[in-house]
């Protein structure tokens, strides 16, 4: 991925870490975004003391300016944008009859509107780039989910017997 610039959201821990320091390690230069700004920083420092080319966007993936500024971040950083990981989740472990509103309206920001907007200034980015050059652009986005919806959290009672395919 030598050359490519990527942004990865939710990349302070977990899965968008991994993914940030995997595209990091492959060439990619990366835009680390998480709600946790420490954290973010944290995997950008990782990142840089690998040799590796990262920059932090801390912010609530939900907020399409937010959105909006980490594919102008990319582009300020590193002249382009190739590669959109929509990592950011949140857990919010209830059952459908004990989440709250306020739960819910969270658990749809950052997973439906948080991928919509990230995406939706993602591809505006390419298309803008394929017009520019009157030809195809490399873009690439990609969109991760953990096995909670399957097994629920490793917290959960049993999320071992899920795991291993054990029934009540």
């Amino acid at each position: 991925l030598d050359g490519r610039v990527a942004v990865v959201t939710g990349a302070g821990a977990g899965l968008g870490r991994a993914e940030a320091l995997a595209l990091a390690a492959a060439g990619a230069a990366v835009v680390v975004n998480d709600y946790d700004k420490d954290a973010a920083h944290a995997v950008v420092d990782e990142i840089q003391a690998a040799g590796g080319a990262a920059v932090a966007a801390p912010g609530d993936v939900s907020s399409w300016s937010l959105a909006e500024s980490l594919v102008q971040t990319a582009v300020t950083e590193f002249g382009q944008l190739d590669i959109l990981v929509n990592n950011a989740g949140v857990l919010r472990d209830r059952t459908i009859f004990n989440i709250s509103e306020d739960e819910w309206d969270t658990v749809i920001a950052v997973h439906l509107k948080g991928h919509a907007g990230t995406s939706k200034f993602a591809t505006q980015h390419w298309r803008d780039r394929s017009k520019a050059a009157d030809a195809p652009v490399y873009g690439r986005v990609i969109n991760t989910s953990s096995e909670a919806f399957l097994f629920g959290s490793p917290g959960q009672p049993n999320y071992a017997a899920a795991k291993a395919g054990i029934t009540a």
